[in-house]
């Protein structure tokens, strides 16, 4: 069954119960993707597939949250078989290592919009701007689909859509990938940026 706002609030508020009830050490998660876009209203969007872990903050730095601890795998394993949710709810598949390599959109955890979930988890979801470079990366990278559709949502404006071009570039330098990026800029309306990136 998939997620919708409700659904995704009651998921991670019983998963911030369970954390503390057993006593976990504290969590802070970075949450990118759908779940994202749902909790903070940014698109029409209304479900979602799963919980897209993007890092975990130690510290007020991002650090790579893989794998993820296998008690709080645990634990959201639990959560999954009381609410119904789908296998692997919430996982840290976007955490790629390239982006602790090569570095996330500047300024990003100063955008993000930190919610708790009981004394011991903490989930902090991406802006609107980041969303926009993380989908335009994720539609370069696996073609037209949801990514699109979302990226379409967001309605980026030519100067957000040039700052994530020019950071998945930093990403991915090869001319294929450059030559997708440009076809999704022409789809976008915004094919005069090519040359700029």
């Amino acid at each position: 069954m998939k997620i919708d706002a409700n659904r995704l609030k009651n998921a991670l508020s019983l998963l911030g119960e369970l954390l503390a009830a057993r006593q976990r050490p504290a969590s802070h998660f970075v949450v990118c993707g759908g779940s994202s876009l749902i909790a903070l209203g940014l698109v029409n969007r209304s479900v979602t597939r799963d919980v897209d872990v993007l890092a975990s903050i130690v510290d007020g730095e991002l650090q790579s949250p893989r794998p993820l601890p296998d008690w709080f795998l645990d634990d959201a394993e639990d959560v999954r078989g009381q609410l119904d949710l789908p296998h692997e709810w919430i996982n840290a598949g976007p955490a790629d290592d390239s982006f602790f390599r090569f570095g996330f959109p500047k300024g990003l955890v100063s955008r993000l919009t930190e919610r708790s979930f009981g004394p011991v988890f903490t989930v902090s979801f991406i802006s609107r701007y980041d969303q926009i470079h993380f989908k335009l990366y994720a539609a370069a990278d696996t073609g037209p689909g949801r990514h699109f559709q979302d990226l379409q949502d967001l309605r980026p404006t030519a100067e957000e859509l040039l700052a994530a071009a020019r950071w998945t570039v930093e990403h991915d330098p090869s001319e294929g990938f450059k030559q997708v990026l440009g076809q999704l800029l022409e789809h976008l309306g915004h094919g005069d940026l090519v040359d700029e990136i």
